[in-house]
Order: C-alpha cells, then sequence, then structure tokens
C-alpha cells in the first residue's frame, strides 16, 4: 500500500508537471502581446519594451518555463497583469466558492442520484426502472446553462424563493444553503443522472452474483443483501464515476457561475481569458488540474477500503 501511495504521488508530480508545459507552450504561442497589457493601453513603445524585460518576456522558451516552474516550487503564480496583485490572494478569495459549489453538487448528486440508481435495479423492467431510466436520460441531455435559466426565472424570479446571485456562505448554513442550492442542482443534474445509469448497472451486475444467490439461499432478507452485500462491490464503478465527474463539475462550474453571478474560479479564468491575461490564466488551470488529481488519487485510495480483496504491489 505505501509503495502505492508513492508510486500514484510521483505519477501525480509528473501528470502536473506536463500540465505546466502544455498551459504554458499553449498561451506562449497565444496571439496578443501580454506586455502591452501590463504597461497599459496608453503606454508608449518604449515603455512596452520596457515592461517585456521587466517580465522577462524576452527571454527564450525555456528561460521562461523554468523560471515559472521554480516560482510554483516557491508557491508563487505570479502577479495578475491587469491589477498587479498576486494570483494567490486573488484565488484565495474565489477558490472557496468554487469548491462550495463543486462539492455540494457532488453530495447532491451522489445522495440522490446513488439511491434512484440502486432503486432502479431493484425494480429492473418495471415502471420505476422506466421512468428512473427516462429522467435519467432527460437529466444526462440538460445543459446545465438552460437548466439555471429556467431555475432563476421560476424561483428567483417568479416565486421570489432563492437569491438570483451571488455566493459569500458555505452550504452548510443556512443563507449558504439558499445561495447555493439553484446553481448547484443545475450544475449537479447530469453527473446525478449518471449516478443512476451507472448505480443501476453496477447493481444489476453484483446482484446477478454467485454471492448474492448464496446469500439468498440462506434466507437472509432482501433489504440486508442489498444494503450490506451488494452495495459495498456495487460502490466500485461508482466511485470512478465520482472521480471522474468532479473534474466534469469543476469545468461546468465556468459556465454554472456566469449564470448565477458568482465570484469563483470560473469567473476569474473567463474573465482573464477574455482580457489575454495569460499568467492568471496559466495560474487557474493548473489549480483545478491539482484539484482534478488529487480528488482522483483519493478515489483510488479508497477503493482499498471499499473493497479490501484489492490489492496494490
Amino acid at each position: 500500500m505505501g509503495k502505492y501511495i508513492r508510486n500514484r504521488l510521483l505519477m501525480m508530480v509528473i501528470l502536473l508537471l506536463g500540465m505546466t508545459f502544455i498551459v504554458f507552450a499553449s498561451l506562449y504561442i497565444a496571439p496578443g502581446d501580454p506586455a502591452e497589457l501590463a504597461a497599459g493601453p496608453s503606454a508608449t513603445t518604449a515603455e512596452v519594451e520596457a515592461m517585456r524585460s521587466y517580465l522577462g518576456l524576452n527571454q527564450p522558451f525555456l528561460v521562461q518555463y523554468g523560471r515559472y516552474l521554480w516560482n510554483l516550487l516557491h508557491g508563487n503564480l505570479g502577479t495578475s497583469y491587469l491589477t498587479r496583485q498576486p494570483i494567490v490572494d486573488e484565488l484565495a478569495v474565489r477558490l472557496p466558492n468554487t469548491l462550495n459549489l463543486a462539492v455540494f453538487s457532488m453530495l447532491l448528486a451522489c445522495i440522490v442520484g446513488i439511491p434512484l440508481g440502486i432503486i432502479s435495479a431493484l425494480h429492473k423492467d418495471t415502471w420505476i426502472d422506466n421512468l428512473l431510466t427516462t429522467l435519467s436520460l432527460i437529466g444526462i441531455s440538460t445543459p446545465s446553462f438552460w437548466l439555471g435559466t429556467l431555475l432563476i426565472i421560476g424561483f428567483c424570479v417568479k416565486l421570489g424563493w432563492f437569491p438570483t446571485g451571488g455566493m459569500d456562505h458555505p452550504f452548510w448554513t443556512a443563507i449558504g444553503l439558499r445561495q447555493v442550492f439553484l446553481p448547484g442542482l443545475s450544475l449537479s443534474l447530469q453527473v446525478m443522472a449518471s449516478f443512476v445509469r451507472i448505480g443501476r448497472s453496477s447493481m444489476l451486475d453484483v446482484l446477478g452474483s454467485d454471492y448474492i444467490r448464496t446469500a439468498k439461499s440462506k434466507g437472509l432478507s432482501q433489504r440486508k443483501i442489498t444494503w450490506v452485500h451488494a452495495l459495498r462491490n456495487a460502490l466500485i464503478p461508482l466511485l470512478t464515476q465520482m472521480g471522474t465527474s468532479f473534474g466534469g463539475l469543476l469545468g461546468g462550474a465556468i459556465v454554472t457561475e456566469q449564470v448565477f453571478a458568482i465570484n469563483g474560479i470560473g469567473t476569474y479564468l473567463m474573465n482573464a481569458i477574455s482580457q489575454r491575461n495569460y499568467v492568471v490564466v496559466q495560474s487557474t488551470v493548473l489549480v483545478i488540474a491539482f484539484m482534478f488529481v488529487v480528488v482522483n488519487l483519493i478515489v483510488d485510495l479508497l477503493y482499498v477500503v471499499v473493497d479490501p480483496r484489492i490489492k496494490y504491489e
């Protein structure tokens, strides 16, 4: 187990290193001049050249990339060209809002989607199964931005039950729950629907196993067979889906934050792209990639907890 953790940590470092190179190279060849942006619209040619020299943009690509990695190792994500503020400080304000939205969306998807998938499997080929399967197909096909707009019109503008946007409280508080519920619902619907479909398929596979038939022959109740013997093994594909879905939630949060006017890293990233604030784009993408890799590492380690038969050499 210890060796596996070390190998996974090493792979995580290599993956993040590759991500930094890809992002840095992509933005290096992107159109636009960061020196002009940093110098300001009224800067002269000499001032732009001086800014380019100050930022090190006149140096070779590998030198710039090496300096970028060196700063990352020291916890320095750079300084925004527009605000002249450290990016770490700006992300510290916005990252909690994005994590608040993503974690709530994942919890909502798990709490609703997994039990519905199990119910669908237990009522295979009945009207309940057909209804849940149809609803899950509709949920997967529904764009989050379209659903978010409908939720704002219906529950915010018409009924006034929820605020139309903004987020400044964690979801476990009363105010925070009202703020995060609609964006969390619109963001989690597709993940929730995928949990229903995967949970149904996984549970059906487990219920057809030999050890389940043995448990039935011993006279165990259906409830104990389902929730004690079958669910634990059925969770393994769902854990994999959770890891990949969390990355999808972080990506989907970029659009959802725009719809609900949430000051998160998604909004921060979109503004940086439109303003060609390349150093902010680099740092934000790297932070999102880091969170995605860490979540998948945690999911891999949870496999052993869920199924002790899994061994890592």
